[in-house]
């Protein structure tokens, strides 16, 4: 009898988490050489295959460059690994003896981690080697158009971690991705924290989780062309940003917003480097193409070259067009250039000034990206200080690619897959997340300063509390009293009476 597919992927989820946990509970015994070395030979194999995982990449979901995928995987092999082999992550990993304070590193436990169509195997790779280097294992919930080669580099990263010495399980995935499933896996009580990249639904759900978790938000990058910039040299890098995996990472450029002082000269380097503008007909035909509704893109441009995107809108361009952009002077969610589009598609606003072109990229910011990245191209220092300063952004890459400057690979940023977008987005951290992200931390701290606790002072008496046989002893006073002519009586008659009566029950 066939199984339910949604009951056969949440009992796949169900087993991978069983061998997970098993399978962590031994690993946290291991030592900071064991876990060095199993780092060391998952790094080493993924990084061998990055090529043959893009190719399987690009195959699967349609979307990006071979080549610019294979770069992803070794970014997210070679380039994490050599930022995270040195980091202590087991037993003591840093003594202060003057402030008398020891900190030892323990892990989360097991790590559910969610990809993305657009950097399947590169995510994979980079979540799992975080993963093992802090005594975490982990479970992954492929994106179901890139199941194959998501799996794919898992299996290599969990054979190559188990001949190392890991224990079998340490990795793990569900073969059959539902949203049941991931639900379940992200809410499980053997779940000790989410890394939920993909979309804004799935990164609240991970949030409302109850989980410790780290989410992504979008990326709608603006480009500063500030008029001080080297115009050849920056549209050059623009371009070869926008480009990069036909713009499917969320740290690649979207908008350009160019001083009008150097309009014209960018425009016709634009041109140059293959871009073609749209205009009347042509633009309306690539908006519609580019979102069918209101502030939604159509995931069927995602990673498409721009020639592609062209024919499905009925335009003809050139063969070597590289980049469709059109000209706009409006933000918002009716306006299809201006949102994050993941492919090699631009909006071009033009500015009169600095300040103009900083309420510009906010518009821009405001409408799907804040707390991501933007980018700036300029001679004056003080110009991206200004910037750096103003920007509701959390990494603002200058003078190079954004898209890959963002994820650490022309730049000194940690290299990583996942950005978050601190409070400017709604995510806990503006960090790159990295190892250190999935470490606790447990400090022994030594009593160093003397503190006498005073008295209470006697002057201040705490209120005396009334006897409780005092208490009954009015009460039966004032039941006689009620009963006789208080006006014949004595009540200090009646009261030592009473109290002569109350003592031989006493």
């Amino acid at each position: 009898m066939e199984l339910d597919y949604d009951l056969e992927s949440i009992q796949g989820m169900r087993t991978a988490l069983k061998r997970a946990k098993a399978a962590q509970k031994e690993y946290e015994s291991f030592t900071q050489e064991q876990v060095d070395r199993i780092v060391t030979a998952v790094a080493e194999a993924a990084h061998e295959k990055a090529r043959d995982l893009a190719e399987m990449a690009v195959e699967e979901t349609g979307m990006g460059v071979v080549e610019h995928k294979t770069i992803k995987n070794q970014v997210g092999s070679k380039d994490v690994y050599e930022s995270i082999k040195n980091e202590k992550t087991v037993g003591i990993i840093h003594q202060d003896s003057a402030k008398k304070i020891t900190e030892f590193a323990y892990p989360f436990g097991v790590v559910a981690a969610i990809i993305p169509t657009t950097n399947p195997t590169s995510t994979a790779i980079y979540k799992t080697l975080i993963s093992l280097k802090t005594r975490n294992a982990i479970v992954v919930s492929p994106h179901p158009s890139a199941v194959k080669c998501t799996i794919e580099a898992l299996k290599i990263c969990h054979e190559a971690a188990v001949q190392a010495g890991a224990p079998e399980g340490i990795v793990g995935w569900i073969s059959k991705p539902s949203m049941p499933a991931t639900t379940e896996l992200i809410q499980h009580r053997d779940t000790s924290v989410i890394l939920a990249t993909g979309g804004g639904g799935l990164v609240r759900a991970a949030y409302s989780s109850g989980k410790p978790a780290y989410g992504v938000g979008p990326g709608n990058v603006p480009v500063y062309l500030e008029k001080s910039c080297q115009v050849k040299k920056a549209v050059q890098m623009v371009m070869d940003s926008k480009t990069f995996d036909n713009g499917t990472i969320c740290a690649t450029e979207q908008a350009i917003v160019v001083d009008q002082n150097i309009k014209e000269m960018t425009v016709r380097e634009l041109k140059n480097q293959g871009a073609y503008f749209l205009e009347g007909e042509e633009k309306e035909k690539v908006a519609a193409v580019i979102s069918p509704a209101p502030g939604k893109i159509n995931p069927k441009i995602v990673g498409r070259p721009a020639t592609t995107i062209a024919q499905m809108a009925g335009v003809k361009v050139p063969s070597d067009t590289r980049v469709l952009i059109a000209e706009e002077t409006r933000v918002g969610k009716d306006v299809p250039f201006s949102l994050e589009k993941l492919s090699p598609v631009f909006a071009l606003y033009t500015v009169k000034d600095v300040d103009q072109a900083k309420a510009q990229c906010i518009e821009l910011l405001n409408l799907g990206g804040r707390g991501h990245s933007l980018s700036i191209h300029t001679s004056d220092d003080q110009i991206a200080e200004m910037f750096g300063h103003e920007m509701p952004v959390s990494r603002l890459m200058v003078n190079t690619l954004s898209s890959i400057g963002a994820v650490g690979a022309t730049t000194n940023l940690k290299p990583s897959l996942t950005l978050g977008c601190g409070s400017y987005g709604g995510n806990i951290t503006s960090d790159n997340i990295t190892a250190r992200h999935l470490v606790n931390i447990k400090r022994l701290a030594y009593g160093v300063k003397d503190v006498e606790i005073p008295k209470p002072s006697e002057s201040v008496q705490p209120p005396k509390q009334a006897d409780p046989k005092e208490n009954d002893l009015e009460k039966v006073i004032s039941e006689v009293l009620k009963k006789v002519d208080s006006e014949e009586v004595d009540p200090q008659k009646v009261s030592a009476i009473v109290g002569k009566v109350l003592q031989k029950y006493q």
